[in-house]
């Protein structure tokens, strides 16, 4: 039997003493992770929810932006329920994806759909910077903003519908709506905001490792659920991105919470009109 100073002994208290630190970083990395999740919740969705902090942290836009992928996938397993349910009671297909690119609208409050209207008439009804940025401020929505919402929604359902089959739909708008809100923050860290207030310039600029992880979740999730066809209409989807990121620093000199709008709408329709026109 060994000793009180054995090996054995002091072995067993240094493995015992290791492993408390190891759990407690553990548990409180998955707290902060709650929190990065409840966060990116409550500022992307309607979901009633208060940002909850673990002790001694601030909960951190910057920093929950690695979540808003996740927080995606649920908005589009929300839609792609109701797709379900509708399709399922004998629903046309075109039915059902109206019902479900209406239901991911309602858990956001249109907040996307806001924007991406509130950019086109920026873009598309000013004649100099700032007179396009006061256009974007102003909540009354133009000719330009309607047109483009309409024929992006109807783009969406058309797609949706074109898809065939409950389980692909359903994979397409998860994949979708979390590859659109990954595509969010990676403006938000190559452009400044065009503003030196609003949301944009509240919001900061996000840490870039929390940018990468969060593109690198969403490719996963596009790869894992649709296989080549998702990484394929990944890639369309950041081209897209990176055209309306070049297109705003063009109009407004950066982003601004109405751009991340239509940043997110135009990454998540091209992303359903990819799968819609190879699978």
């Amino acid at each position: 039997m060994p000793g009180r100073g054995s090996p054995g002994k002091r072995q067993m208290r240094y493995d015992d003493g290791d492993e408390a630190p190891l759990q407690q970083a553990a548990y409180r990395a998955a707290r902060v992770w709650r929190s990065d999740l409840r966060t990116a919740l409550v500022f992307l969705t309607r979901v009633p929810l208060r940002a909850a902090r673990p002790e001694g942290d601030t909960p951190s836009l910057g920093r929950a932006v690695r979540a808003f992928p996740i927080v995606g996938a649920l908005i589009g397993l929300f839609a792609g329920i109701v797709y379900a349910i509708a399709a399922g009671i004998g629903l046309p297909d075109i039915v059902a994806a109206v019902l479900a690119v209406g239901a991911g609208a309602m858990i956001t409050g249109a907040l996307h759909e806001d924007g991406l209207a509130d950019m086109a008439d920026g873009f598309g009804g000013g004649s100099t910077r700032e007179r396009k940025l006061a256009i974007m401020r102003d909540s009354r929505i133009g000719a330009y903003g309607v047109i483009t919402l309409v024929v992006v929604l109807a783009a969406k359902v058309g797609a949706i519908s074109d898809l065939g089959g409950t389980g692909l739909a359903i994979a397409a708008m998860v994949a979708a709506a979390g590859v659109s809100r990954a595509a969010m923050p990676a403006v938000m860290l190559w452009l400044d905001p065009a503003r030196d207030d609003g949301l944009a310039a509240d919001a900061g600029r996000p840490p870039s490792a929390h940018v990468w992880t969060g593109l690198a979740m969403a490719a996963v999730l596009a790869v894992g659920l649709l296989t080549w066809s998702g990484l394929v209409a990944f890639l369309i989807a950041g081209i897209g991105t990176v055209a309306v990121a070049w297109l705003a620093e063009r109009q407004v000199g950066g982003h601004t919470g109405d751009v991340l709008g239509g940043v997110q709408q135009f990454s998540e329709v091209l992303f359903l009109l990819t799968l819609a026109a190879i699978r």
